[in-house]
């Protein structure tokens, strides 16, 4: 049901604003799905691909804590334990006691973990380069 922030502000879109926006959202669904078929021939799911990220490209630091994953992956704190525990029974991941914080742990990559993040990311930086303008967001205020 649309909410008080659902209401478009300014005039209605041209036809090159909707062709613009059909091209991007074409190539986020194409960027997707290489995505979620490469890692999966790599023997990963999208999901874990996706935590492997978070972790490795956390600001300043190694770790993360389940929270602060949740929050990055906007996944619920239990689906993200869930998804650490399958990643940490294949070796992508471990958990450490936090010394700063007795109440949590800090999630991070192991080596097996790096090497197979370190792989996918060179072969999705491979495929944003091939999809460079596809993927570019719309100049809306060119395109009026």
């Amino acid at each position: 049901m649309p909410g008080p922030d659902d209401a478009p502000t300014g005039a209605p879109l041209s036809k090159q604003e909707f062709e613009a926006l059909a091209r991007f959202r074409f190539g986020i669904r194409r960027y997707l799905r290489f995505s979620e078929e490469t890692v999966r021939r790599h023997g990963v799911t999208p999901q874990q691909y996706q935590l492997l990220l978070a972790l490795k490209g956390f600001p300043e630091r190694d770790w993360a804590t389940v929270g602060e994953l949740a929050e990055r992956l906007q996944l619920r704190h239990h689906s993200v334990v869930e998804l650490i525990d399958r990643a940490q029974a294949e070796g992508l991941v471990e958990r450490v006691a936090n010394p700063e914080d007795g109440r949590s742990v800090r999630v991070l990559l192991t080596r097996q973990g790096e090497r197979i993040l370190g792989r996918l990311s060179a072969l999705h930086r491979d495929e944003l380069r091939r999809l460079d303008t596809t993927l570019a967001p719309p100049n809306w205020d060119a395109l009026g």
